[in-house]
């Protein structure tokens, strides 16, 4: 066992670490990064793959009898919030049991994330004692821990410093100074006053700003600017006092107005937040190295959620996007999450359901660079919900670009079912699409159009819709359904677990819905 000595504060694969400072569940995260922490590693530091915070990462030794271990001193017995930042690579999830104060409390799941430089951020939430606690987490497979990167920690009673977080509430007042005593009363106030590593705290209740929310400024990549809900409040933006809620039938929306919240910043991270009936709910131009998790974008006048420019390095983690239309284009364009008219590379979307929006679930018109979808839900796409005149919504589930534009998205573990018309479409994107063990069920249309693309499908699952594919000259692959043959009947067509609340951790609960009868291995599991 190859063993390593760090510096102050961190989450290692394989590793015993002494965290002397916990934050407040309360308060802002304190950062553990893995290269700067007091402690033992079964491993190596690394900087080989890039996106890491800080000078590097924890590559730990791939055994069960691995583990990474915390002591964790708490003034205030209660609720604490953990946060893991990790990158897999593989394409098996390397599980873990999360081990406090000697006690299993569960096993967590470290999913795939498509490529080691690719990070995403797992949030768990424990009960810790007044005094010393002890975290593990120990692997349960020979593949050991995944690269970690570091770990936040809220936990405690005692808020913040003010220098690195702002407060808000519906009963603030924009001449307080903005602590968790004396808050501010408009969100744009916060956004205003926040520096690089500024956490904003929203308490709970619903903003109705007249204007819309600009996060114009930038963060950096050790100091992100973060907007939540504090603790476990629930903040909710609603956009209806803004202009343009809606715009009549053929109307226009300058750029600067787009979006309840609306950003041209880079290394913002939007965690928890519900908008609501805004003139798009969340809309970013030119957005680089964004963080948008655990996000409900629902009942707005536009998309939910809608990049465009030149955009990089984005993840949409466990987004909610539903109930979305635009008056203004007879349904045309609200789609519940749109990447479009615009490039850039390391773009992620995880986790997200994506239903009941008057045009698409996702959308990818005219965006130039490929583009990560997995583990994600469309349905119920493309209805005409609002008796809007002359609808034009689409109404397929999945959209992988549109008008000629090359990009080959790579699209994984993910299902459609019941949208108007189809569930996953090229749109006359010729790029070369890679779609892996996803699902297409109950779509009129095709439940796989891929014929005017040179796209490679593998272990795909195609039942009941109006044509359960279409390759075209080009596209070809293996295992799917299709190519088995046969008839194919399914453990259960009520997606009711898949649709109903989300786990704790934001993941999407597991079901046997459209799961193969035979056990075959093909289509989406969740």
């Amino acid at each position: 066992m190859k063993l390593t000595l760090l510096a102050a504060g961190s989450l290692l694969a394989a590793a015993v670490v002494a965290v002397s400072a916990a934050a407040p569940a309360t308060a802002a995260p304190t950062r553990y990064e893995a290269e700067n922490s007091s402690a033992r590693c079964t491993g190596t530091i690394d900087a080989n793959w890039s996106g890491y915070s800080g000078t590097g990462f924890c590559n730990g030794t791939n055994a069960v009898g691995a583990y990474a271990e915390f002591t964790v001193p708490v003034t205030t017995a209660g609720t604490a919030a953990l946060s893991f930042r990790f990158a897999n690579g593989t394409t098996s999830s390397r599980p873990a049991d999360l081990i406090v104060n000697g006690t299993t409390l569960q096993n967590v799941s470290f999913e795939g994330t498509g490529a080691f430089d690719t990070w995403v951020t797992k949030s768990l939430s424990v009960n810790l004692n007044s005094g010393s606690n002890t975290i593990r987490l120990q692997p349960t497979s020979s593949g050991g821990l995944p690269n970690l990167d570091y770990l936040d920690v809220e936990s405690g009673s005692s808020p913040p410093p003010p220098s690195d977080a702002v407060y808000v509430a519906t009963n603030g007042n924009d001449g307080n100074p903005g602590t968790l005593s004396a808050p501010l009363a408009s969100i744009q106030r916060a956004v205003d006053l926040a520096q690089p590593g500024w956490t904003i705290f929203l308490r709970s209740g619903t903003y109705a700003p007249a204007t819309n929310i600009q996060l114009l400024k930038n963060g950096t990549s050790s100091k992100p600017i973060t907007m939540r809900g504090y603790g476990t409040e629930r903040a909710v933006i609603d956009g209806e006092n803004m202009p343009h809620t809606p715009d009549p039938v053929g109307g226009s929306i300058p750029r600067s107005e787009r979006g309840a919240i609306h950003i041209e910043g880079d290394w913002w991270r939007l965690i928890g937040l519900e908008i609501i009936h805004g003139p798009y709910a969340v809309y970013g131009q030119d957005v680089n190295n964004g963080v948008f998790e655990r996000l409900v974008t629902r009942d707005n006048y536009e998309a939910g959620f809608h990049v465009v420019g030149s955009s990089s390095n984005n993840q949409i983690i466990n987004l909610d996007s539903y109930g979305n239309r635009d008056p203004r284009k007879n349904g045309e364009s609200a789609d519940g999450l749109a990447i479009k008219e615009g490039s850039g590379s390391g773009n992620v979307v995880r986790g997200v359901r994506l239903w009941n929006n008057s045009d698409d679930g996702l959308d990818f018109w005219m965006f130039s660079s490929p583009i990560l979808l997995e583990n994600s839900l469309a349905w119920g796409n493309g209805f005409n919900r609002w008796n809007l005149p002359d609808f034009t919504g689409d109404g397929n589930g999945f959209k992988l670009g549109g008008n000629g534009v090359s990009a080959g998205h790579t699209v994984r573990n993910s299902m459609a079912w019941g949208n108007a018309v189809g569930g996953f479409v090229d749109n006359n994107n010729p790029g070369s699409h890679r779609i892996e063990r996803s699902t297409a069920w109950n779509n009129p249309g095709a439940g796989f159009n891929v014929s005017r693309s040179a796209s490679t499908l593998t272990g795909n699952l195609a039942v009941a819709n109006g044509t359960n594919v279409s390759l075209g000259a080009h596209s070809g692959g293996s295992g799917n359904s299709w190519n088995i043959g046969g008839t194919w009947s399914l453990v259960s067509t009520n997606p009711g677990t898949l649709t109903g609340p989300r786990n704790g951790d934001g993941s999407i609960p597991s079901s046997d819905f459209l799961r193969p009868s035979n056990g075959a291995a093909v289509g989406a599991r969740f």
